[in-house]
């Protein structure tokens, strides 16, 4: 053998060394380091639960979701919140469908109609799925639990509230979220039935936003414009309100239309410091998100849970707002 073809068979070896070196270094630091993937599929849960709210970019079902997901890390669960982009009754009960299919461990959602709902959460808890009711119930179905407000209570209350505030003397439109859902339907009767005693009251449309506050605004022009003796308003939403508060701010002299709504959003509470919405039904969504998690883990756990947990419901004007939360506009002005 020549000398220069020994030569290039070192080279070679070498470099065929060199390179295996690398390839084994490389590969190694790729297994060890570089595959976030393959960690997130190691990463273990107890449970894998399934949030279903009325649609997903909801001010108010964003608060449910941010007290799912603070129990969900605090009990090791991997929470999904998924549904409707803006509310769509076909959307929300394909989501449930969905998420039964893929075996998930619960569902929590609401009981929106009866007639649609009930079926449903009936076939998905007869599969081995527990379901429950958040926010809105279906007590006719075999969901397992239902944890939210009073509905009928709550509207109840608005109504107490605009007879206090009124002095029994009003002319009213209602603008609520929706005909055909559970809740919405309840907190209508509620505030009926509270103020149908009341000679001075006179009840003077019902309306429907489709859980819309543009929709809202629309509907209260319209009514401001073919119903001039209306001088107070009750949204059922917490986007009614809003859009209520919108027109009367910008087409009626302030103080000349009382307004209750439902909820806390912060365009709600900066409408209640300027003095346009007067009172607003304040409900718990945080909580009945959190709760509704334990009270899921309980039940895949075999645990005993309560049927029915109501929570908090209070109405909510500007004197109980902090001092320091009530005149903030005010003073940045």
């Amino acid at each position: 053998m020549s000398k220069l073809s020994v030569l290039a068979y070192i080279f070679g070896a070498v470099f065929f060394l060199v390179s295996c070196s690398f390839a084994i270094f490389y590969g190694y630091k790729v297994l060890s380091h570089d595959l976030p993937i393959e960690k997130k599929q190691v990463e273990k849960y107890n449970y894998h639960i399934v949030l279903v709210p009325e649609e997903l970019d909801n001010d108010y079902w964003r608060l449910v979701e941010q007290g799912a997901q603070a129990a969900a890390k605090d009990y090791g669960v991997m929470l999904e919140y998924v549904g409707p982009k803006q509310a769509n009754i076909d959307n929300h009960l394909k989501t449930i469908e969905m998420s039964a299919a893929s075996k998930v461990d619960g569902i929590l959602t609401q009981g929106l109609s009866d007639e649609q709902f009930t079926p449903l959460i009936n076939k998905v808890v007869e599969s081995g799925i527990p379901v429950i009711t958040v926010d809105t119930d279906a007590a006719n179905s075999k969901r397992l639990a239902y944890i939210g407000t009073d509905n009928y209570y709550s509207g109840f209350l608005a109504g107490k509230a605009l007879i206090q505030d009124t002095k029994g003397q009003a002319n009213v439109a209602i603008i609520t979220g929706s005909f055909y859902a559970n809740h919405q339907q309840q907190r209508v009767k509620g505030f009926q039935d509270a103020v149908q005693g009341e000679k001075g009251i006179h009840i003077i449309d019902v309306v429907e936003s489709e859980i819309s506050r543009v929709h809202a605004a629309e509907k209260a022009y319209q009514i401001i414009k073919d119903h001039p003796e209306v001088n107070a308003f009750f949204g059922t939403s917490a986007l009614d309100g809003i859009g209520i508060a919108q027109v009367v701010d910008k087409y009626v002299k302030p103080g000349k239309i009382y307004i209750v709504g439902f909820d806390a959003l912060p365009e709600t509470l900066a409408y209640i410091r300027n003095g346009t919405i007067n009172a607003t039904v304040v409900q718990e969504p945080y909580e009945m998100g959190y709760r509704a998690v334990k009270m899921m883990i309980n039940l895949i756990q075999g645990k005993t849970v309560e049927p029915i947990v109501h929570t908090n419901t209070r109405i909510m004007r500007i004197v109980d707002l902090p001092v320091s939360n009530r005149y903030r506009m005010e003073e940045s002005n």
